[in-house]
């Protein structure tokens, strides 16, 4: 998959192409069935933002996006994604009307062939633009248009919103069976405090920066080393949260890999939640802890087994 980032001064090999657009945080069921409709004759593309647009003119809102840019990629290029054009939303684009975003990012930048969004999509300065105005201006430029339906599960419209709130009940089943596929935490391994390596099960650390924040506690989970010697797939246990035995920290994910040993740290991880097997907790001493841990290790292996 090619990345590009701005709609100006592109290779001509890169216009031209299908694409769906949106934000598309946590490449759901209901974004998976309005990239389907892109797929065609042209190569498949997908125009996002990045920033997400609510990051940009609410920057001190609370985390929401369920997944960083690099996770987003990833995701889409299992999808069979050609071209990814991540947009940059500033104050250009911003400022951009209805009008003014086809004649120059749709049709003078990309020179798109056809058009797919959802049909609660907006677009343009204030969202002044709907659905319904993007078909009427992109055929004054040629360019096809395919409103997709909403798509429900359960009686529910599938949304991030819907997603969020699974994963911040707990219920990262629930959110598994809206997006299609494990929820997933993607990162770069970073440094901790190693206590996970005194207590006999070294852990690799990432940060939660930018993403809503599931359930706090202990998760059986799915692991993939996406780079590095020892890339390949795990299985494994995690803590995601503040670590309330030693004092107050910043959120973060520390992995626990069952049957490995080497060296993560700089390589990247992808981290599906399974099943939230209990909230996190404050033991009285070390020793209480470990063996807790040891109960937790028991009970993933037991559930990741069974999948």
């Amino acid at each position: 998959m090619l990345q590009h980032f701005h709609w100006q001064g592109l290779d001509p090999a890169a216009r031209g192409a299908s694409v769906a657009m949106g934000n598309f945080d946590g490449v759901h069921l209901g974004h998976q069935a309005v990239i389907d409709l892109a797929r065609g004759p042209a190569p498949l593309g997908i125009v996002t933002f990045e920033p997400h647009p609510r990051q940009y003119f609410a920057p001190d809102t609370p985390a929401f996006r369920l997944m960083n840019a690099e996770a987003r990629a990833n995701r889409l290029a299992r999808l069979g994604v050609k071209h990814l054009y991540q947009l940059p939303f500033d104050a250009t684009l911003a400022a951009l009307t209805p009008e003014g975003f086809v004649a120059e990012v749709l049709a003078g930048g990309l020179g798109v062939a056809h058009v797919v969004v959802g049909a609660d999509f907006c677009f343009g300065r204030g969202r002044r633009g709907t659905a319904a105005d993007l078909v009427r201006l992109c055929d004054a430029h040629g360019i096809q248009t395919t409103i997709a339906p909403l798509i429900q599960h359960d009686s529910v419209a599938i949304s991030s919103t819907s997603i969020r709130q699974a994963l911040a009940d707990g219920h990262p089943r629930a959110a598994a069976a809206m997006l299609g596929y494990w929820h997933r935490i993607e990162g770069e391994v970073i440094h901790g405090e190693k206590r996970g390596r005194e207590l006999g099960y070294p852990t690799a650390n990432m940060a939660l920066d930018g993403l809503h924040l599931p359930r706090f506690g202990v998760y059986a989970v799915l692991v993939d080393v996406l780079t590095g010697p020892q890339a390949g797939s795990y299985h494994g246990a995690a803590s995601l949260g503040v670590r309330p035995m030693f004092g107050e920290n910043r959120p973060n994910l520390e992995t626990f890999l069952f049957d490995f040993k080497g060296d993560l740290y700089g390589q990247h991880l992808s981290v599906a939640l399974v099943e939230h097997l209990r909230p996190e907790l404050k033991f009285d001493g070390l020793p209480a802890l470990v063996a807790q841990m040891e109960r937790d290790c028991d009970t993933a292996r037991r559930i990741l087994s069974a999948l």
